[in-house]
């Protein structure tokens, strides 16, 4: 039976750059986004690998959609590699959306294809650097609250256990990254048993026109990028090969875990050299 992989949020940017590292994983590679402009990537990656490419056009928070790519990958084959990259960043939208878009929707995502899961089959969830950065001490109660990411109340809860505060949008994308790690971790339990791995992989910055679109309005991204480690901004190939690891048999015995792929930002700002220079 033919092997299916998907990627969502392929028609650019970090997505983009997974799918032409899937594109010889699999049999057939779904691209999903929600611009239909993503047909126009078809021909490129096809040249690019061995796999048979097909657009999805998908808004991933719609639930009927969702439910349709698992039926569509069922029909195709054995679901192998999920590269799930879609998602916004804090000047996209208000802070319901960010939750509904970056954790709940991965949520929904998961739930659609855990019945297809089977021997091999291998989820990355794009997260962030953010809740990292942002977010130094344990919040028993928020943390609840973003356990049950599909909970009708998901955004009452949060709202109370965090205040007003978190109706800023940087603060709630941090949160909500922070939901798809914790996420992760609990997927990883829930698919074991059938022979599935799940990971999530947080990006640092990353040249991307998403990224581009938040240094704009943030001057502070470019002082992160001065103090990361490596010297350089991210590219979207640097995540690109860390995500085909993970999905990859080489990563066989790996699951449950973030991978911080941010060229050691986080390690200069949070970790004990940040201590040192102070």
């Amino acid at each position: 039976m033919s092997t299916v992989g998907i990627v969502t949020g392929a028609g650019r940017g970090m997505g983009l750059a997974c799918a032409h590292r899937l594109v010889d994983l699999v049999d057939v590679l779904l691209l999903v986004d929600r611009d239909p402009a993503v047909a126009g990537v078809v021909g490129e990656l096809t040249k690019a690998g061995s796999a048979t490419v097909e657009p999805f056009v998908l808004d991933i928070t719609d639930v009927d959609g969702v439910e349709r790519l698992a039926a569509r990958v069922a029909e195709l084959g054995t679901l192998r590699a999920v590269a799930h990259a879609a998602g916004i960043s804090p000047t996209m939208a208000d802070w319901r959306r960010i939750f509904a878009v970056d954790l709940v929707a991965t949520a929904q995502l998961a739930q659609a294809l855990r019945p297809l899961t089977t021997a091999g089959t291998a989820s990355v969830y794009f997260a962030s650097m953010a809740p990292i950065l942002a977010i130094g001490e344990p919040h028993p109660t928020a943390d609840a609250a973003l356990d049950d990411p599909l909970a009708p109340d998901l955004l009452d809860r949060i709202h109370a256990a965090l205040g007003a505060t978190v109706e800023d949008s940087g603060w709630a994308y941090s949160w909500a990254k922070r939901g798809v790690q914790r996420f992760a971790q609990q997927e990883a339990v829930r698919v074991g048993p059938l022979g599935g791995r799940v990971c999530s992989l947080s990006p640092g910055i990353i040249d991307t026109p998403q990224g581009k679109q938040e240094a704009a309005e943030h001057s502070s991204m470019q002082a992160l990028v001065e103090r990361t480690p490596v010297g350089r901004i991210g590219q979207s190939e640097d995540v690109a090969d860390v995500v085909a690891f993970l999905l990859s048999d080489q990563a066989r015995f790996v699951s449950g875990i973030d991978v911080l792929v941010d060229g050691g930002v986080a390690a200069a700002v949070r970790g004990p050299a940040a201590a040192a220079v102070r």
